[in-house]
């Protein structure tokens, strides 16, 4: 594990924008997430890591139930809660390690991109375990140390894998950690997201730095990868960057 993202110094400041969420996009994970979840209906949620509340309102949408956000930095939560969203999503403050819930409270626990910040994961793990009902369902995206994917972006910046594969946990090491406290694993889904529609629009989401990984890089890395990336999307012809997400579901 490396250090710890402040989202609440750089990160915030771009992230809505560097990571906004197309369409098509929802309605792939709207329809991954659903393919998971308990069938019953409505469902109470946990966006957990919620950050600018991307997922949240969506959350809503498809289980109808009241769905919280919570998220510890509190430049992003305001930002969620500025945005427009249902009477059913509401914000809170709290961390993973200690989820401002009661005991048993939801059907269904999200973490999207947010498991590889948790500092303390067995303590996670526990909270997790304590706020899901019987049934209910732990779907993780993220990515897996040993499972990392090409990303189209690594190739501008040498150092970004290197960092990620520090960065990310092995998918055993996620699996034996939930299993020690009674959930397991029950599938593996691998989700084919289109990213952007060309390498151009990729590049405009990337010059937010809304990715942590930039802040673990060497600012003279960044400024020459940009270079180089300016300088491939010059050359053309551009075409669209889409990659293969992995969708862990623990119950």
């Amino acid at each position: 594990m490396i250090r710890a993202v402040d989202y609440g110094q750089r990160q915030h400041q771009g992230y809505q924008a560097g990571r906004e969420l197309p369409a098509a996009s929802r309605d792939l994970w709207a329809g991954a997430f659903a393919a998971r979840a308990p069938v019953a209906r409505p469902l109470t949620c946990l966006d957990l890591g919620s950050g600018t509340g991307r997922f949240t309102p969506l959350l809503a949408e498809i289980f109808g139930g009241p769905v919280y956000g919570v998220e510890p930095f509190e430049r992003m939560r305001a930002q969620a809660e500025a945005a427009p969203h249902a009477d059913a999503v509401r914000y809170l403050a709290g961390r993973a390690e200690a989820i401002p819930l009661p005991d048993a409270a939801c059907d269904l626990v999200l973490m999207f991109l947010s498991f590889h910040h948790v500092q303390d994961r067995p303590a996670a793990a526990r909270e997790i375990r304590r706020v899901l009902r019987p049934g209910g369902r732990l779907l993780i995206r993220s990515h897996f140390s040993d499972r990392m994917p090409e990303i189209h972006w690594h190739r501008w910046f040498p150092t970004a894998r290197a960092v990620e594969l520090k960065m990310f946990p092995t998918l055993a090491e996620v699996t034996d950690l939930f299993g020690s406290v009674g959930l397991q694993p029950m599938a593996l889904d691998i989700v084919r997201e289109t990213f952007s529609d060309s390498l151009a629009e990729s590049a405009r989401r990337l010059r937010t730095r809304a990715i942590s990984t930039f802040e673990h890089l060497d600012e003279a890395e960044i400024v020459e990868g940009f270079r180089r990336m300016d300088a491939e999307i010059a050359a053309g012809p551009e075409g669209p960057t889409y990659g293969d997400c992995d969708l862990l579901v623990l119950g």
